[in-house]
């Protein structure tokens, strides 16, 4: 479905009316690097993940001009944008699972917003978080991903960027700037294209991604949360290891998944690091489940279903029977895969 070109310009306008004019002083000590210099070590600060969810991020002062509210009335207005402008996946089993999943993730983590979360019907590898807990997941990430814990780990850094409240950081950043084009700030790839393109609108490259400073800290809080929920913080490395690898073999890759935060080889090493540094080390993590499994294989049947589909041919084409075609009496209790020793 196509977005109506004067929609996403009304919300927008409207949006941006009530926003303060002036200007403020960019306070970029805000990141794990100068966490550590200040050498804050205190029981609340950014290194206790006991206090997970009572720590104070990226609250309103000079470098936030928005309150809670405003951030979601914001992510409200951006969410209807990008459902103007995409097809969401409908099937109950995949959407239930990835919301279950982020949802014990923002319970684990130090957001201090409800969370909305869908799946875009899209072979993109991308996930991306609107202002005030509007999380999207495509289908081709949950395909891409080869367990849970690496769905989790995507997801997980997506929620630290609402957690920090970087989107309205740095959209306070920008107010002397191009404000129309900011929600190219959360959406990468085809699918921002495809919401720029709806609304008419042209984003400078500066204000398509996040700064540096706000990916580190997502990375940093990600890995946390990732681990305080009881998944494996290393998954979250082996996913995009495994994209820069194919950024090797397909150059540009990764300018088509996750153009708008993509992990630098220093970025994996320094998360890395903070793994080792911050995280006690476990005996169990939960790697993947029944469950996983059984949402890809709904999602290739669909993915099977429709490329037979756009083949236009009349020849009729056999498949396994799958989980969605009718009653099944298997048991998709997960199982839980364990790191050896």
């Amino acid at each position: 479905m196509k977005c109506q070109r004067w929609a996403l310009p009304l919300v927008f306008g409207y949006l941006l009316s009530s926003m303060p004019m002036l200007v403020a002083q960019v306070d970029d000590t805000n990141t794990p690097q100068a966490h550590e210099v200040r050498g804050a070590k205190h029981t609340g600060g950014k290194d206790d993940i006991q206090a997970i969810g009572n720590r104070k991020m990226g609250g309103r002062g000079l470098g936030n001009w928005y309150s809670l509210q405003h951030e979601i009335s914001v992510g409200q207005g951006y969410s209807q944008a990008v459902e103007h402008s995409v097809k969401l996946v409908g099937d109950p089993v995949v959407t239930e699972y990835v919301n279950r999943i982020g949802q014990n993730l923002v319970r684990h983590s130090d957001a201090k917003v409800p969370f909305t979360i869908k799946v875009i019907d899209s072979d993109e590898i991308n996930a991306f978080a609107l202002p005030g807990g509007f999380l999207y997941v495509s289908s081709g990430l949950l395909l891409a991903a080869q367990n849970e814990a690496e769905l989790a780990g995507v997801m997980a850094h997506e929620i630290a960027h609402v957690a920090a409240r970087h989107a309205t950081r740095q959209m306070t950043r920008s107010q002397m700037l191009n404000l129309a084009s900011i929600p190219l700030i959360f959406v990468g790839g085809g699918i921002g294209v495809a919401v720029r393109e709806a609304a008419g609108l042209a984003a400078p490259l500066a204000l398509t991604k996040f700064s540096r400073g706000f990916e580190a800290e997502a990375d940093y809080l990600g890995v946390q949360y990732l681990y305080k929920d009881g998944h494996d913080p290393q998954a979250f490395i082996a996913f995009f290891e495994r994209v820069q690898a194919q950024e090797k073999q397909n150059p540009g890759f990764i300018t088509k998944a996750f153009s708008n935060h993509p992990q630098t080889t220093d970025r994996i090493r320094k998360t890395r690091l903070e793994i080792t540094r911050i995280l006690p080390a476990r005996e169990t993590y939960v790697v993947s489940t029944s469950e996983f499994d059984d949402v890809k294989s709904r999602l290739t049947a669909m993915e099977s279903r429709r490329r037979s589909t756009e083949g236009g041919t009349n020849r009729p084409t056999l498949r396994r029977k799958t989980a969605d075609d009718g009653e099944s009496n298997d048991d998709y209790r997960p199982t839980l895969k364990r790191r050896p020793n």
